[in-house]
């Protein structure tokens, strides 16, 4: 286990901000569904909204490691930049990192950063529950679009792993 690091700590005011929680089950193995976070290359086929698809992904996933995503809006006119660095990495239990927008954007606007927590339990039948957390949004708002968002990225990620991804060992 990678033992966390103070970047991202929580600090007084993003605690006292809305909290958003999603849980999911997914019918693959936990080490599959981890993989499908661990590489940029597979995160590139499902990670974003299904309106706002991730056309670019960077990740050094190691504690301190930096990632960052290109949405793209499906038709073309707008990006959304999103990145962070990753906080804690304990494979295939755990993923720790900070999420901000870059740029002005978004309506939570630049400089807000939160954190994101993905934990992934070994269930029964080769399932896997995936919980989700992100601590410190800026407004109740913020967390509906949040959860619209990572709903809408998880459908996509359930979508992709049962079709077998298109990863030679998905």
């Amino acid at each position: 286990m990678t033992a966390p690091t103070d970047r991202g700590a929580a600090a007084p005011e993003r605690l006292a901000r809305p909290r958003l929680s999603i849980t999911r089950d997914f019918a693959a193995p936990v080490e599959r569904v981890w993989r499908a976070w661990a590489r940029p290359e597979e995160m590139l086929r499902w990670l974003g909204p299904s309106e706002w698809p991730a056309t670019e992904v960077r990740a050094d996933l190691r504690v301190g490691g930096a990632w960052r995503a290109c949405l793209t809006a499906h038709d073309g006119r707008d990006v959304l930049w999103q990145s962070g660095h990753y906080l804690e990495v304990d494979p295939p239990n755990l993923l720790r990192f900070t999420f901000r927008w870059e740029g002005t954007n978004h309506e939570d606007g630049p400089g807000v950063e939160t954190v994101v927590t993905v934990r992934f339990d070994r269930l029964d039948g080769g399932r896997t529950r995936l919980t989700l957390t992100q601590d410190g949004l800026v407004s109740e708002r913020s967390a509906g679009g949040h959860s619209r968002g990572w709903s809408s990225t998880l459908d996509r990620l359930d979508g992709y792993l049962r079709s077998g991804g298109d990863h030679p060992c998905g």
